[in-house]
């Protein structure tokens, strides 16, 4: 089982942002909002190729698995994680279907590959 679903594409950086930001309100959740990782970290004298972290929710997926581990919000919110590396725009995201790893004693039910193939489809229909 990957712990990530990562796809390359075509489009540039600032595309495949706004591509991912474009459909997560698609799939019926929210962009809370974006880290500019690489603003950030030149602001403290590192270097860094574009890097943007994407956080998105929906509060119905993320009160039931509170519900079910309150720890489980370790995890949330959901996040994209869109960057260059050696030149190719890179769009990936964490796999909830995981989670049942990390939270073996909560009965996540079917709700985490129904969240990952949400996820799935947002980074597929963005690249």
């Amino acid at each position: 089982m990957e712990f990530d679903y990562t796809v390359a594409t075509t489009k540039s950086f600032a595309e495949a942002v706004r591509s991912v930001e474009e459909e997560i309100p698609k799939a019926g959740m929210r962009v809370l909002y974006i880290h500019n990782v690489q603003k950030t970290l030149a602001e403290k004298g590192f270097k860094r190729e574009p890097f943007k972290i994407v956080e998105f929710c929906n509060a119905k997926f993320a009160n039931e698995f509170l519900n079910m581990d309150i720890k489980i919000g370790l995890c949330l919110p959901c996040k994209i994680n869109v960057y260059t590396k050696d030149e190719q725009t890179i769009i990936s995201g964490m796999r909830p279907i995981i989670l049942s790893q990390f939270f073996p004693q909560a009965d996540l039910g079917d709700r985490p590959n129904e969240i990952d193939q949400i996820i799935q489809t947002i980074i597929n229909n963005a690249k």
